[in-house]
C-alpha cells in the first residue's frame, strides 16, 4: 500500500513503516497501562532525564503516575531468562515536562526492546533494525554508535570520578573544549590529562577513521576491548546492509548508573535532534533484580511530524548556476553581532549586503553558502536548537539560563562580562535568614546558592536589577558586569564574581551531523583568530 496516498502524517507513515520491521524481525507488540506506580519513576528519576511527573491517587488511595517512560515498565514486568529471551516493540505515549513551555506535553513514542543474554548477535541485530527503521524513514539519515566503557574508563585513568566525572561527561555532551578545560583545572587534572580529555569530542565520524585516532587514546584492556567492540559490530552492520549510514561518536554518553556498553542515536536531515536514543541497559535491569541484559531503542514519532519539509528559505543557486544547500547562521542584533560577523567574513564567510542601509533580517551568499539571520539575542539558541537554524552566537549567561540542547563548539572571547553577585554597600549577609535575590538569571542564582546550601528567595526581575537593594526589594542581586561602573554608580559592591562570560559558537545536533564539512571548517579558522588575540 502507499502509505502517501493516505492522506498519513508522516509519523503515521513512519509507525507503519517500523511496526513491520519489528514484527518481521519476531517482535510482539507490548501494551502497557498508562498509569503505573509513582515509585517506579520517581525512584529513577535519573534515567527519566527530568524530575517532574504527573501524578494523582488512585481510587485505592495510591499514589500513581502518568506513564513518563515505556522501558522501566518493562524492565519491572518483564520475565525474560538469559535461556528464554523477550523481544517486544511498543508504540506508547508518555508525558513529560517540557523545557520551554513549562508545561507537560504527549509524546508519541514508538520503540523495541531485547532482554535476555546480550551477546554480539543481538547488539548488530538492535542497530540493524534501528538503521532500517531510519533508512525507512528517510534515505538522509545517520546512526552514530558509541562505547560507554571507552570514555568511562578514559576519566578513570585520569582520576576523574564523583561530582567531577559527572560535570566533565556534560561538558564531552555538548561538545565543549574549553567547558572540559576548566572542568580538569578545578579538579586539578595536569594540562597532559586535559588535553588527552579535550580529543574525545574530536572522536566522531567514519568509524574506521575514529577508532584509528581513538587508538591513541587508549590506557586499559577495557578501552581496548570497547574499540574492538566497536570494530566488531561495524563489520557485521555493513555485512548485513552495506548501504547503513552508521558512524561513530565517542563523546556520546548516556547515563551511567543505568546504561552500559553500547549505546547509540538516530538522526534524520530536517530534524531539530536525534528521533532515535538507545543502548544497553544492563545496569538498569541490576538495579531491578533481574538476572538478565537488556538492549533497545526509541524511536520519538513526534519529531517526525515535519521530516520531508521543505527549507522555509530553500536551497541557492551559485553564480556557477548549481543548486547549493545553506549553512544558517543565526547573528545577535547589535554591536555583538557585527563583531561576529567581522570574525566570520575575515575567514572568508562574508556576504556582500550586511552593511547595507535596509531593514532586512536574512543576508545570504550563494556562493559561500552561508546565509546570516538577523535574531534577538536571547532567541540565537532557541532557532539553533529548534534547527531554524544551524549555528549561532550566544552569550554564556544564556547559555547558563536556558540549557538548551545545542553543541557549545567554542568561546569567541568576545562580549566578555561576569556574572556576579551584588549587595548595597555596607550589607551583611546573615546566614540564618533567608537571602532575597533579585535576577533576570532565575536558574543561574539556583543553581549558584543551591551548591552553597543556602535558602534563598528568588525575586525575578527584567531590568533595572541594581533598583532592588537600593529599594530594600531584595539583599542581592545576580547579573552580569562588565565595567562595574553601574554598580559603583548606585552605591553597591561587588560581593563575588562567579563565572566569566562571553560570546560562544553553538551549533545544532542534527545539522553538526549533516554539515559537518562547513562547521568545522568555521570552527577551526575561528580557533586560529581567536587564538591570535
Amino acid at each position: 500500500m502507499d502509505f502517501k496516498q493516505a492522506n498519513l502524517r508522516p509519523e503515521e507513515i513512519a509507525a507503519l513503516r517500523v511496526r513491520g520491521i519489528f514484527e518481521q524481525a519476531g517482535y510482539k507488540k507490548y501494551r502497557m497501562s498508562s498509569f503505573e506506580e509513582y515509585s517506579l519513576y520517581s525512584e529513577n528519576r535519573d534515567f527519566l532525564g527530568g524530575e517532574k511527573i504527573i501524578t494523582f491517587t488512585d481510587l485505592d488511595g495510591k499514589l500513581r503516575a502518568l506513564k513518563p517512560d515505556v522501558t522501566l515498565g518493562i524492565i519491572k514486568n518483564t520475565r525474560a531468562t538469559r535461556e528464554k529471551p523477550e523481544k517486544l516493540y511498543y508504540i506508547e505515549n508518555v508525558y513529560r515536562e517540557s523545557r520551554e513551555s513549562h508545561t507537560f506535553k504527549e509524546i508519541n513514542q514508538m520503540g523495541m526492546e531485547f532482554i535476555g543474554e546480550i551477546g554480539d548477535a543481538e547488539i548488530v541485530e538492535v542497530i540493524d533494525l534501528a538503521a532500517q527503521a531510519l533508512s525507512r524513514i528517510s534515505s538522509r539519515y545517520v546512526l552514530e554508535i558509541s562505547h560507554m566503557d571507552f570514555v568511562l574508563e578514559l576519566l578513570g585513568e585520569c582520576c576523574l570520578g564523583g561530582v567531577d566525572r559527572i560535570k566533565m561527561i556534560k561538558q564531552l555532551r555538548n561538545r565543549n573544549v574549553e567547558g572540559i578545560a576548566e572542568t580538569g583545572k578545578r579538579a586539578g587534572l595536569d594540562q597532559e590529562r586535559i588535553e588527552l580529555i579535550c580529543r574525545i569530542p574530536t572522536l566522531q565520524g567514519n568509524m574506521d577513521q575514529v577508532i584509528r585516532r581513538a587508538s591513541s587514546l587508549v590506557k586499559n584492556q577495557r578501552m581496548q576491548q570497547a574499540l574492538d567492540t566497536l570494530e566488531t559490530l561495524y563489520k557485521a552492520i555493513k555485512e548485513k546492509d552495506p548501504k547503513a549510514k552508521v558512524k561513530a561518536d565517542l563523546s556520546t554518553i548516556n547515563d551511567i548508573d543505568y546504561y552500559n556498553g553500547v549505546i547509540f542515536k538516530g538522526y534524520i536531515e530536517g530534524s531539530a535532534k536525534s528521533v532515535i536514543a538507545g543502548g544497553q541497559y544492563d545496569r538498569a535491569m541490576q538495579l531491578f533484580g533481574k538476572d538478565v541484559g537488556g538492549i533497545g531503542f526509541a524511536l520519538y514519532l513526534n519529531e517526525l511530524s515535519r521530516v520531508g519539509e521543505e527549507d522555509p528559505l530553500g536551497q541557492v543557486v551559485t553564480p556557477a548556476g548549481k543548486t547549493r544547500e545553506m549553512l544558517n547562521i543565526a547573528l545577535p542584533k547589535g554591536r555583538l553581532g557585527n563583531q561576529v560577523y567581522n570574525l566570520l567574513a575575515g575567514i572568508g564567510y562574508d556576504c556582500p549586503d550586511f552593511y547595507e542601509e535596509n531593514r532586512k533580517l536574512v543576508f545570504e551568499n550563494p556562493e559561500k553558502g552561508v546565509r546570516f539571520l538577523l535574531v534577538k539575542p536571547s532567541d540565537v539558541a532557541i532557532y539553533v536548537e529548534h534547527n531554524a537554524a544551524d549555528v549561532g552566537i550566544v552569550g554564556k549567561d544564556i547559555l547558563l539560563e536556558s540549557a538548551p540542547d545545542v553543541y557549545e563548539l567554542l568561546d569567541l572571547r568576545l562580549g566578555k562580562c561576569r556574572m556576579a553577585v551584588a549587595a548595597k554597600n555596607g550589607y551583611l549577609d546573615d546566614p540564618d535568614r533567608t537571602l532575597r535575590v533579585a535576577t533576570k538569571f532565575v536558574n543561574v542564582a539556583k543553581k549558584y546558592y543551591s551548591e552553597m546550601n543556602r535558602d534563598i528567595d528568588i525575586i525575578k526581575l527584567n531590568g533595572s536589577i541594581e533598583l532592588a537593594p537600593i529599594l530594600g526589594l531584595s539583599d542581592v542581586i545576580v547579573d552580569i558586569v562588565e565595567s562595574g561602573n553601574t554598580i559603583r554608580e548606585n552605591d553597591l559592591y561587588i560581593m563575588e564574581e562567579f563565572k566569566q562570560i562571553s560570546a560562544r559558537f553553538i551549533a545544532n545536533k542534527a545539522s553538526y551531523i549533516f554539515k559537518n564539512d562547513i562547521i568545522e571548517d568555521i570552527v577551526s579558522k575561528l580557533s586560529e583568530v581567536v587564538k591570535e588575540k
